[in-house]
């Protein structure tokens, strides 16, 4: 899959920009502020219908414009395809394919498969729980409708058991068993998916890690949720009393969490800002290797300020890793011109560096 041309319109501070795009690599020079990560935000947002790091889509327009567009057309399945999406403020988005609009986005969630390595990603380290399983879920659901259909469900059920919850005085029995149903038939679902995921996942993970920084850590990841050990159905009725109490469900896939670890202890607890910065590049880049098995289609890859907070050795394995044949297209982003001359110096590929200033994009310079 190949992004070939993006058209940006009062998205975030890029006012306007139309790019022609190198089927390998494209490169955007600049500093911290000026707009190269909203440049790949606004791809990220093609991909999955919402960006990557504000899910308001009103606060994603430019400040002084009443709506944004973002268009990009794609070499898919060897057919030429064009998705729109056209944000207004107090109006419900547009998302479009071939000018055609979708029934439901969730139909759209995987057609256009993506990773993207952003510096917030150490945040899945050190935040919370609900980021680790974003991880999963943003993951799985671009390549199996069936998870994605059931983590719906799943979320609509705990809406509406949560709504009971906060009801003063509500203490029928019936439509909380209903509910409670829901919430353990789909949440089997979508636990043992995620089980088995991680399952596989580990050695792949295992194996980039090694790669990137050439020493005998060993990483590992460990699923934690109410289903593996607890008949969940007993569960969620023995806590019925405390969740009235509280307002929320507090059991469920909706609580599961991973347990991140180097050498057996928590990386949160014993990493450095190097160790913790490759070990969330080397899940992002093992996501992307499962996700290409996954699917027929390679995905794109983003890379933003990929390489601040690793040493040389470090980086220079990131490069190798990259400029690999099994990577397709790929945007990169960052402050330091050395690391960008370095990655084109040694591809033999077509690419295209820009510079971003203030929101406008300039390209400097290409090849073929």
């Amino acid at each position: 899959m190949i992004l070939d041309r993006l058209s940006i319109l009062n998205y975030k501070n890029i006012e306007q920009a139309e790019l022609i795009l190198s089927p390998k690599i494209n490169c955007f020079l600049g500093s911290n502020g000026m707009g190269k990560t909203n440049l790949l935000d606004a791809i990220y947002y093609l991909s999955f219908s919402k960006s990557h790091n504000n899910p308001i889509d009103s606060q994603n327009i430019r400040h002084d414009a009443e709506f944004a567009v973002i268009q990009g057309w794609y070499e898919l399945d060897n057919k030429q395809e064009e998705f729109f999406c056209s944000l207004r403020r107090k109006q419900k988005k547009q998302f479009k394919r071939n000018k055609k609009e979708y029934e439901r986005l969730s139909d759209h969630i995987g057609t256009l498969p993506l990773v993207m390595v952003s510096p917030s990603d150490t945040e899945l380290i050190n935040g919370g729980s609900d980021e680790r399983r974003r991880f999963m879920d943003l993951f799985l659901s671009q390549f199996d409708k069936e998870y994605l259909h059931s983590l719906i469900r799943y979320n609509k059920a705990l809406q509406q058991r949560n709504a009971l919850l906060k009801t003063e005085g509500y203490t029928d029995d019936t439509l909380f068993d209903l509910w409670d149903e829901q919430l353990s038939e789909e949440g089997k679902v979508v636990y043992q998916k995620r089980k088995d995921f991680i399952d596989k996942f580990i050695p792949t993970f295992q194996k980039f890690y090694d790669f990137i920084c050439s020493s005998n850590e060993k990483v590992k990841l460990s699923y934690e949720s109410h289903f593996e050990t607890e008949d969940f159905m007993q569960l969620i009725k023995s806590r019925r009393q405390r969740d009235m109490i509280l307002g929320y469900t507090t059991v469920g896939v909706h609580k599961d969490d991973l347990d991140m670890q180097m050498d057996g202890y928590s990386i949160k607890r014993v990493g450095s800002q190097g160790q913790n910065k490759t070990y969330v590049v080397a899940l992002k880049l093992a996501q992307f290797d499962f996700l290409h098995k996954a699917t027929s289609t390679t995905p794109i890859l983003l890379l933003d300020d990929i390489f601040d907070k690793l040493d040389s050795s470090r980086v220079e394995q990131i490069i190798k890793l990259v400029l690999d044949k099994d990577f397709g297209q790929i945007f990169v982003t960052d402050t330091n011109r050395e690391h960008l001359d370095e990655i084109l110096s040694r591809t033999n590929s077509n690419y295209h560096l820009y510079e971003v200033e203030n929101g406008e994009v300039l390209q400097k310079n290409s090849t073929i």
